[in-house]
């Protein structure tokens, strides 16, 4: 035979890939939503992280500039009285030398030492790094460095829009740009400057008559945005993370809980169309049995030894399909929503007692040691239905005899537990997996519906059961029930107690 690479057939020509090529996984809720809510909330708080911090450092340059403005413009005001000069000149007309003798009215010597003094102020503010004064042309008549006295600058939009705007302009730097000559600092900064031009008016503010630009390093201030920054993006982290986790909780419990859904409707859906077509069923069963039953018994009263045998099968296959059709009938019948309290205790008594022929029969060994719990949560006819199911399987596990042990724990104030241990031949782990399945059996010409219904009756009653079992070794069940509460449900006990 030749094979696919022989036949020279693509891959995706062959009858398995047609099967898959239009299968597509199913839709995976959390994964998509963990993917997509991560780079959403991400976004988010690097976009609000940039903005705040944009905004700190913006805010707080602005404040240091206007409040290095106002300090100027004081400093200078105030000088002006310390000189007696009239009141009606101003410091900034005092800053170019040049135009000394266009202002008679002030005396050359106290124009000098307002000059002076204001200059020797603005050159020992804290953090310069370089201050200039320009003139009306635009020409530095005075400056920290030396270099800089009577260079005229051209093309500068910031301080044109200050002496137009007649208003103080702040701008901030990480690195000193060459090409801008009034940017000669005396020392390079370390992370931050700020450039302010600081307008000098003349007397009625009509005019900017000068400017001194100055350049500082706030390094305090500079600290306080670099702590700003480290708030700012730990409590962004902190808070895109918290939110994050929140929505996945959210989204996942959410999954779950729809998942689960998913399986209860699957799972009430088989039950639904099984039900339909296996009711059909058991009902067209149950007379034709019951008429093979009732002529095999008459066919005894006149059959010879031998045929008497056969005819005693025939009695016990029928008895069994009778019981199957019992079984499919309970399994596929709606529980009833009522609920009562039911002593456990007596009824695992009253169950052990009507299998007490079949107990000695299989040479099995009971185990039981009752003991007082409070009434369960339950229905007497389901709790029936179940241990007879949990007892009948451990009876048919131990053909040759063994040791069915029952206990009874209460792990909870509002929780009993019955144990139930047998030593028959066990389970392996993929039947472990499919024993709570509709249908599934590992017995010969079982019905499987037992352990179904079983779990089907405990969650119904807001209890729970769980099975493990080794092989040649036995298998064990817990069954937990809730405890009912003295008066929120009506009180049912089993007969059988004298």
């Amino acid at each position: 035979m030749q094979t696919l690479e022989e036949q020279k057939i693509p891959a995706s020509e062959t009858p398995a890939a047609e099967q898959i090529k239009g299968w597509r996984p199913p839709f995976n809720l959390v994964r998509w939503f963990s993917l997509a809510s991560f780079f959403i909330i991400a976004a988010v708080a690097l976009g609000l992280g940039y903005i705040s911090t944009r905004f700190v450092v913006e805010e707080s340059i602005e404040r240091d500039s206007m409040l290095t403005a106002q300090f100027i413009q004081a400093i200078g005001d105030a000088e002006i009285r310390h000189a007696e000069i009239t009141p009606s000149r101003t410091m900034g007309e005092m800053l170019d030398p040049r135009m000394d003798n266009d202002y008679p009215d002030v005396e050359p010597g106290a124009r000098a030492n307002a000059r002076i003094e204001f200059l020797d102020h603005v050159e020992h503010l804290p953090d310069l790094l370089l201050a200039n004064v320009y003139a009306l042309d635009r020409t530095v008549v005075w400056s920290t460095n030396p270099e800089l006295i009577g260079v005229r600058i051209h093309d500068d939009d910031e301080l044109d829009e200050s002496f137009e705007m007649k208003e103080a302009v702040s701008t901030s730097y990480h690195e000193i740009d060459e090409e801008r000559p009034e940017q000669r600092l005396m020392h390079e900064p370390q992370y931050l400057f700020i450039e302010n031009y600081i307008p000098m008016f003349n007397a009625d503010r009509s005019k900017v008559v000068a400017m001194v630009e100055i350049y500082k390093e706030p390094a305090d201030l500079v600290a306080r945005i670099q702590r700003g920054f480290k708030a700012i993006w730990l409590a962004t982290l902190l808070g895109g993370a918290a939110i994050y986790l929140g929505l996945f909780w959210i989204v996942r419990r959410a999954a779950l809980l729809l998942h689960s859904q998913q399986k209860q409707l699957v799972a009430n859906e088989t039950f639904v169309a099984l039900g339909e077509m296996s009711s059909a069923v058991a009902h067209s069963l149950r007379n034709p049995l019951a008429n093979i039953r009732t002529s095999a018994e008459l066919a005894q009263e006149i059959a010879s030894q031998h045929a008497q045998k056969n005819l005693g099968d025939i009695i016990g296959q029928v008895d069994r399909m009778s019981r199957w059709v019992r079984e499919l009938l309970v399994s596929l019948r709606p529980v009833n929503d009522d609920v009562d309290e039911v002593d456990l205790v007596l009824a695992i008594e009253d169950t052990l007692g009507a299998f007490e022929a079949l107990i000695k029969r299989s040479d099995v060994q009971v185990r039981f040691t009752p003991k007082s719990v409070p009434p369960v949560v339950s229905q007497k006819v389901l709790l029936t239905q179940i241990l007879n199911s949990l007892f009948a399987n451990s009876l048919e596990a131990m053909p040759t005899g063994g040791v069915l042990s029952i206990e009874i724990e209460t792990p909870a104030p509002d929780r009993v537990s019955m144990i139930l241990n047998d030593t028959g031949k066990g389970m392996t782990k993929q039947q472990q997996q499919m024993v709570f399945k509709p249908f599934f059996t590992t017995k010969q010409g079982g019905l499987g519906v037992g352990l179904a219904l079983v779990k089907r009756i405990m969650e119904r009653f807001e209890g729970s059961v769980e099975l493990t079992s080794q092989e040649r070794e036995g298998t064990r069940v817990c069954l937990n029930f809730k405890v009912a509460t003295g008066g929120e449900y009506g009180t049912q006990h089993t007969a059988g107690r004298g």
